[in-house]
């Protein structure tokens, strides 16, 4: 297969969207780095993605903390792995009002979700380039379009990975790098019980919410073919278009009445 010797790396690679991804790639023979925090479901979810025949690494790493995201591509430099692929999947949310929140939870959030994607981005940023070949996957969000109340940071630095993709994209067009911006909207995963959000309104209807295998295939073929960025699912781009017609303090105040805790 073409793909035999390539690696693709993928943070927050055990469930969701970024384990429906790691399934697409090794499917299609890519090998595997693959980086969550916790080495029993790095150890499950690598001996069921090497029923395809491709190679698994795995590493426990908490890119909570940014010095993580340092020691990850130095323990790859002393293996010798060179990654094709990057796919910066991992990040979490917060619930509540701002003023309630907490902010060294807030912080953790900003190192995940910015500090190590940018930390991992520049890393093996710097190797594509000596090869003038790579591709690498920002997991972005419909959230990056709009404020969001309830989740006033989570929103923040999703708006912030979408426009470092955006820029960077642009800095490397006369290369044969590509990278490129996913934006799902809410899926069934556990980001919503992680970011301590059951009771939102947002979260009430279940059917409602986007199969990760799909948004994974959104964001896959939107990687292969090299595109800016996707809005995975109709609904979704229907709403960031509305969004994009709509006074941002209205659709702040509309983001605020949909986000709210349902007894509210």
């Amino acid at each position: 297969m073409e793909n035999t010797n390539k690696y693709a790396l993928i943070t927050g690679a055990t469930s969701g969207i970024g384990y429906e991804l790691a399934k697409l790639f090794a499917r299609d023979g890519y090998n595997l780095v693959i980086v969550a925090r916790d080495q029993a479901e790095l150890d499950a979810k690598s001996a069921e993605l090497e029923q395809h025949m491709i190679r698994v690494i795995t590493f426990a790493k908490d890119l909570f903390d940014p010095e993580q995201a340092f020691g990850l591509y130095a323990d790859l430099q002393a293996q010798g792995i060179h990654v094709d692929i990057l796919v910066n999947n991992a990040g979490q949310g917060v619930y509540g009002e701002f003023e309630d929140t907490d902010i060294d939870r807030e912080l953790d959030i900003i190192h995940l979700n910015i500090s190590s994607l940018v930390v991992l981005t520049k890393l093996f940023l710097k190797e594509m380039t000596s090869r003038n070949s790579g591709k690498i996957l920002n997991m972005a969000s419909i959230a990056s379009k709009t404020p969001g109340p309830w989740q006033a940071v989570y929103h923040g630095t999703k708006a912030f990975v979408l426009s470092f993709t955006e820029a960077i994209r642009e800095e490397l067009r006369d290369t044969k790098i590509t990278v490129t911006a996913l934006l799902p909207g809410p899926t069934n995963t556990d980001f919503f019980t992680k970011a301590d959000m059951l009771d939102s309104k947002a979260v009430q209807d279940k059917d409602a919410l986007s199969d990760p295998a799909d948004v994974a295939r959104d964001g896959y073929d939107a990687l292969m073919a090299g595109k800016d960025k996707v809005i995975s699912g109709f609904k979704n781009k229907v709403q960031t278009g509305m969004s994009s017609l709509t006074p941002d303090s209205l659709v702040a105040h509309q983001m605020y009445e949909q986000q709210k805790p349902k007894d509210q």
